[in-house]
C-alpha cells in the first residue's frame, strides 16, 4: 500500500509496504526496520516477544534525538510490555505500539509536520 507524503527531500520517508516488504526512500527493504528521518537500519527481530531496550538501541543513540518512537507490530496491533514501556519513557522518548500500516501512515504525517519520530517496524 502506498503510504507517502510531502516532506522535504533527503528525509527517509515511507513510500509504501505490503507482504514482506517495506520501500523507505525508494530503498526496498525485506526485514523488520528502523526508520529515523535520517536513516533506515535492519532490526533484528522476528516477532513481538524478541522486542526490548537492546534491540531499540538505534533509537536512544539517534544524534539529534528521537521524541516519538512508532512500534508497528505486523498485521494486528500489539501491546508492548509495560516495562518495555515505562524503560522507553525513562529515556525521555513518547511510545506507541500499533499495526504496521497504522505505524507507516503516522510516521509520515509526524515526519511531514518536522516531529523527531522513528519507526520500529515489523513485516505484515
Amino acid at each position: 500500500m502506498d503510504v507517502s507524503t510531502s516532506v522535504p527531500e533527503g528525509l527517509q520517508v515511507v513510500d509504501s509496504y505490503g507482504p514482506g516488504r517495506f520501500r523507505i526512500a525508494s530503498v526496498v527493504w525485506s526485514s523488520c526496520v528502523i526508520v529515523t528521518p535520517e536513516q533506515t537500519v535492519e532490526w533484528p527481530i522476528s516477532n513481538i516477544s524478541d522486542v526490548d531496550a537492546d534491540s531499540l538501541r538505534a533509537i536512544f543513540t539517534a544524534d539529534p534525538g528521537i521524541e516519538v518512537l512508532l512500534i508497528g507490530t505486523g498485521k494486528k496491533m500489539e501491546r508492548i510490555p509495560n516495562e518495555l514501556r515505562e524503560r522507553i519513557r525513562s529515556q525521555g522518548v513518547g511510545v506507541d505500539s500499533m499495526d504496521t500500516g497504522a505505524a507507516c501512515r503516522t510516521y509520515n504525517v509526524l515526519l511531514a509536520e518536522g516531529r523527531r519520530v522513528a519507526a520500529a517496524l515489523m513485516l505484515v
